[in-house]
């Protein structure tokens, strides 16, 4: 598979720490929507969009874990590179065998390379995806959600273990770290003793999901990096659900760097509530940058932690 040797070429969904050497990376744009990849892109020098305008002349999908938001980057592709070359790159474990199956039944592969644990295709972009595109809609449950958000079907169940363990005063300036389409923010501001909520949020569309489904001059909205983002003031509260997988794979250092940043964002009498899956260590993580700290909740599936008196 040879790339066009003129012309822009797209990279929907490139991760920032990508191995780039065979790219020509001056005529690439990277569609990202994650903070963190987003910078990154864009420290490397490298044109970096959450709006890409076309046309291109070839695209290279790298396939996210989500079916559905994976369909939603092909069809991406294939209308921003009309008549161009379409690359699909993708894990086993992420679903790129599906993938390849759905698209061999609507057009010819060009090409085909078989890696350890995944394989890359190329097609032309000829081929009509256009059912394939996915838009933000509403579930049935009233929210506004997106293919790939956490808990698009469904309001999560430890989001709403954490909501009824909370107490009915939590803080005047309250912030949630990895807020995601805003179902705990909404919980939170059910509290009319709450002054300001930052909802902070590293996928954008994620984010403006919870625009739409928050309708309330207390929320402030931040596209950022929760373990980098530093509030205007310092705050009273923190209340969290932190994610904790990376791709397929559970990395609890994800939930202990939403830890370490609740505790620099917080003032000297601020607390912070989070919900964990049983089985995640942050009870150590808590020690180290809390004075105190201890269950207050839980089953067998969650654990509702509080920590007070964040260490300077």
């Amino acid at each position: 598979m040879t790339l066009p040797e003129e012309g822009r070429i797209l990279l929907l969904g490139a991760p920032g720490d990508l191995v780039a050497d065979a790219l020509p990376l001056d005529r690439c744009v990277v569609l990202q929507h994650v903070k963190p990849d987003f910078d990154a892109w864009e420290r490397r020098g490298v044109s970096v969009t959450r709006t890409p305008e076309g046309p291109f002349a070839a695209a290279i999908v790298f396939l996210p874990r989500a079916r559905d938001l994976a369909e939603a980057r092909v069809a991406e592709a294939c209308a921003a590179a009309t008549g161009g070359l379409i690359v699909i790159d993708g894990q086993k474990t992420d679903g790129i065998e599906p993938i390849i199956k759905a698209i061999k039944r609507r057009v010819p592969l060009l090409g085909q390379v078989s890696k350890a644990h995944g394989k890359t295709i190329w097609i032309d972009a000829t081929a009509d995806f256009a059912d394939w595109t996915r838009h933000a809609e509403v579930n049935a449950h009233g929210h506004w959600t997106a293919p790939g958000v956490f808990s698009a079907d469904a309001p999560d169940p430890a989001t709403e273990a954490l909501l009824a363990a909370l107490p009915d005063k939590v803080g005047g300036d309250v912030a949630d770290l990895g807020a995601g389409w805003g179902g705990l923010a909404m919980g939170l501001l059910k509290r009319d003793k709450i002054a300001s909520l930052h909802l902070v949020e590293a996928d954008a569309t994620a984010l403006d999901c919870a625009r739409r489904n928050i309708d309330d001059t207390r929320a402030r909205f931040h596209w950022a990096d929760a373990t980098t983002w530093q509030p205007p003031v310092l705050l009273d509260a923190v209340v969290m659900n932190p994610p904790f997988h990376v791709g397929r794979k559970a990395d609890p250092a994800l939930g202990r760097a939403f830890i370490a940043a609740a505790r620099r964002v917080l003032k000297p009498s601020g607390a912070l509530w989070l919900v964990a899956n049983r089985h995640l260590p942050y009870e150590t993580a808590l020690e180290a940058h809390f004075r105190n700290s201890d269950e207050i909740a839980g089953d067998g599936r969650f654990k509702i932690l509080h920590a007070t008196r964040p260490h300077r």
